[in-house]
């Protein structure tokens, strides 16, 4: 009876893995949102970090960033981690599309204008930053000293709001975690929307990661080969800065001895 109580406490699954669980079978609202935050706050613990930032890009109504507060929180308590919480809106809307790269047949001016006021009532931490995307990205960094960046949420759907914001990682690598983790909303779609390479947010990856030689995003290939997967899988990227400090930091199992 003593043995096999043994086995059952030392395979029995702890809190994060019961949580990990929940998020991958979508047990839980926006699994997406809370599996980027549960990996960035397990690489940050691992590296040293006491505290990792997390944006989004793109609020719309600001159900996102009341579901982020909330995931945030439980995610803290099981890591230890403290997060931040950022978004960027202009709190009108849409604007005009630029050209066909925005995909005018999807989207209009005006689409997604925030409530403001109801908004910011119902959230106890994040922070919003109002304005055009490529001027409030600029002095992000300056103006609100975040904590290291692990994670960003891209929903600004056009290709020249997202290339935009884009360049917020053209900052030190080292305001980030050498491997952040990236959600994009619009690229997958349907068949209407017809997504391609050559517009919208699958552009500005494309065209980010032919111009920055240490910087690069890549697919999530451990979720996107599992047997059964959510298509939430799909849109997760790993933004890979190359000469950040930290890439080389040894973060894996330790004793990783394989036995004859």
């Amino acid at each position: 009876m003593i043995r096999k109580l043994i086995r059952y406490f030392k395979n029995k699954p702890g809190k994060v893995s019961i949580y990990e669980s929940k998020i991958l079978n979508e047990l839980m609202p926006r699994s997406h949102y809370a599996y980027c935050c549960l990996n960035a706050a397990r690489q940050a613990s691992k590296l040293g970090f006491k505290k990792i930032a997390v944006i989004e890009f793109g609020c719309a109504g600001g159900a996102g960033l009341i579901d982020l507060e909330k995931i945030c929180s439980e995610i803290s308590q099981l890591t230890n981690i403290e997060f931040e919480i950022y978004g960027f809106d202009s709190g009108k809307g849409l604007p005009e599309p630029q050209d066909y790269k925005d995909l005018p047949y999807q989207w209009r001016k005006g689409f997604f204008k925030m409530n403001q006021f109801a908004l910011e009532n119902r959230l106890t931490k994040a922070k919003i930053i109002y304005g055009d995307v490529k001027h409030t990205v600029l002095n992000f960094f300056k103006d609100y000293k975040p904590a290291v960046i692990g994670c960003v949420f891209h929903d600004l759907d056009y290709y020249s709001s997202t290339k935009a914001s884009f360049e917020i990682f053209k900052n030190n690598e080292n305001f980030f975690l050498p491997r952040s983790f990236h959600y994009f909303d619009d690229i997958i779609g349907d068949e209407i929307v017809l997504y391609t390479k050559w517009t919208g947010e699958r552009l500005a990856i494309k065209e980010f990661n032919e111009e920055l030689k240490n910087k690069k995003f890549d697919k999530c290939y451990h979720l996107i080969t599992k047997n059964e997967t959510k298509t939430w899988y799909h849109q997760i990227r790993i933004l890979h800065l190359f000469d950040h400090d930290k890439y080389c930091n040894f973060i894996s199992t330790e004793n990783q001895q394989i036995p004859i």
